[in-house]
């Protein structure tokens, strides 16, 4: 019996797989996915074992769902009977958007313990936000063993399930946002006559630094914000500009429209 399965190891379940067998190791992980060839590579690379979605189900302790969720429900065809005949111990871990806990487990047909996570790409070098919930029938104990099997991922939230939406709004989605001004603020770099792998260069890692230093400090941005802006100077010209384009609202628009997909996708 594995420790860990994971059923679907696109980028997201890949990138989780592969934290938690840097963390419990190799020999605890089995995978599985409608790609062989992904699965194959995947078992290769990690030591891990590949199995098919039946074996995940029936020998797993805790069992990784990253399928899609518009693919959530026919899984539960699959793997339903197997997990209402098994004698053992089992827990579910779900990372598909707009999923609750309680609509998952009417996919599934009965009660059972379920962690809901909301991981985003950054997973993938350990500087990621994960959102997590679990339900009443979670042990504290398996709950635990979860968490620190993911903690190489980066940042663990808990969050209540209500609210997992909305985060995943800002954490989920966000990091594609954040690439946008990256490209936007190398593109004006150029304009003003660098080159463009200077530009790139500047802008990735301009956007690092202020991120790490508001994380480190835990200073208000804000107040950040001033530090930067000199009266009369360059940069707070550049933020007036940026205030009346409204890019605040522009922000909350891409998020307001996500989170509204996200919420559509659950039903």
């Amino acid at each position: 019996m594995y420790e860990f399965g994971f059923i679907g190891v696109g980028h997201m379940g890949a990138t989780l797989a592969k934290a938690v067998i840097s963390a419990a190791g190799a020999e605890k992980v089995a995978v599985c996915d409608a790609d062989n060839e992904r699965v194959r590579r995947l078992a290769w690379e990690s030591g891990c074992a590949a199995l098919r979605a039946n074996e995940v189900a029936e020998g797993c302790r805790y069992i990784f769902l990253g399928v899609k969720p518009q693919n959530m429900e026919e899984l539960f065809e699959e793997i339903g009977p197997v997990l209402r005949s098994r004698a053992e111990p089992f827990a579910l871990v779900t990372m598909a958007a707009g999923i609750t806990m309680e609509k998952l487990l009417e996919m599934y047909g009965q009660s059972a313990p379920v962690l809901r996570i909301m991981p985003n790409t950054p997973a993938a070098v350990g500087a990621g936000c994960m959102l997590y919930a679990g339900n009443g029938e979670l042990t504290a104990g398996d709950k635990a063993a979860i968490l620190a099997a993911l903690s190489p991922t980066g940042e663990l939230v808990e969050t209540p399930e209500e609210l997992i939406d909305a985060g995943c709004a800002v954490s989920g989605c966000g990091p594609a946002f954040v690439y946008k001004f990256i490209l936007a603020l190398a593109r004006a770099g150029q304009d003003v006559g660098l080159a463009p792998d200077t530009a790139l260069r500047l802008a990735r890692q301009t956007c690092l630094g202020a991120a790490s230093l508001a994380v480190k400090t835990g200073e208000d941005p804000r107040v950040l914000c001033d530090q930067v802006c000199s009266p009369g100077g360059s940069t707070i010209e550049g933020v007036r500009s940026l205030e009346a384009g409204d890019f605040a609202a522009e922000v909350g628009r891409a998020v307001r429209a996500s989170f509204d997909r996200t919420v559509e996708l659950g039903r």
